[in-house]
């Protein structure tokens, strides 16, 4: 009997999502930036994904990769459109259990993704500067399909036991959730059982997942830059380190709020609320929008089709 009554008091509960403090009066004004946002990133990454498939000159790995990290943006961007803009533009704050699991699952799916992609298109860069001769024998396109099929199974495979780690805890504190979508460490702290479980594989995640990809990243490109240095050219260096930037700026997009995040919530307990939620908002809408515009002014191919499809 016991059983059943808990079985039913998971199944039903609820979790009632949260904005800015302070600010529910101005929630309408507030979705506005929200919606811009989310369109710019739509389109932007819709275009840069139309363009990369119908120009056959953009068929090679450095664009294929792009349109890998267009893909994840998107992804990125429609797992948390809903109830970020149901919160602001209607007050719509209740969620199901079980949707905010879904919802949790794509959104940390996506993120490892996206930190994946981003190691791929830094070693796209370094055989590029470091190995250019064999540069098409390494990348191919049935490898690069290889590649990206692998790096999304590792992203489902390692967010895929959030829900059932979640699934397990009866919710019995307050289900009032720190902002408007659903992430697992914001989750795990509600539940009124042991949740050491939860804490060392969020914990294995950003250190030996996230972690390891970003020192790859910054390994890549310290090869990057003694290949550069050593360049007989200054001009030849300058060239080489200008295809570098565009990803430099997407890793930086990336990872700074990542490893804000990491460091508030490890070391910065006293840290203001308002502060979090920002950052949150960074890393979650930051990259879909700024990836796609980053991308569009330092390829100058790129700003030209572009170009050339709003004018027509």
């Amino acid at each position: 009997m016991m059983l059943a009554v808990n079985d039913t008091r998971l199944n039903s509960a609820t979790f009632l999502l949260n904005g800015i403090p302070g600010m529910q009066g101005i929630y309408p004004l507030i979705s506005i930036p929200f919606c811009l946002v989310y369109v710019i990133s739509i389109v932007g990454n819709s275009v840069i994904l139309f363009i990369i498939k119908t120009d056959p000159n953009l068929h090679e790995p450095m664009y294929i990769f792009l349109s890998m990290l267009a893909v994840t943006d998107l992804g990125l961007s429609l797992s948390s459109i809903p109830t970020i803009l149901g919160m602001y533009l209607f007050n719509s704050r209740e969620i199901s259990l079980h949707a905010c699991f879904a919802q949790l699952f794509f959104i940390h799916s996506f993120v490892v993704t996206e930190s994946s992609i981003l190691l791929l298109m830094a070693f796209d860069r370094f055989v590029a500067i470091c190995n250019p001769l064999r540069y098409a024998s390494i990348l191919t396109l049935p490898r690069i399909a290889k590649m990206g099929l692998v790096f999304l199974l590792r992203g489902v495979a390692v967010s895929f036991p959030f829900p059932f780690l979640l699934e397990r805890f009866q919710y019995c504190r307050a289900n009032v959730l720190s902002h408007s979508y659903c992430l697992h460490q914001d989750i795990m702290n509600l539940a009124c059982s042991d949740i050491t479980v939860n804490y060392i594989y969020g914990l294995f995640l950003t250190v030996f997942v996230m972690g390891l990809d970003l020192l790859l990243i910054l390994l890549s490109y310290v090869m990057i830059l003694r290949t550069v240095l050593s360049a007989a050219s200054h001009t030849q260096c300058l060239r080489a380190l200008n295809t570098c930037v565009s990803h430099f700026c997407a890793v930086l997009f990336f990872y700074i709020p990542d490893i804000g995040l990491a460091w508030i919530h490890r070391l910065g307990k006293s840290s203001s609320p308002l502060l979090q939620i920002v950052l949150y908002y960074i890393y979650l809408l930051v990259p879909p929008l700024m990836n796609p515009i980053v991308y569009s002014v330092k390829s100058k191919y790129l700003r030209a089709r572009i170009i050339r499809v709003f004018v027509k």
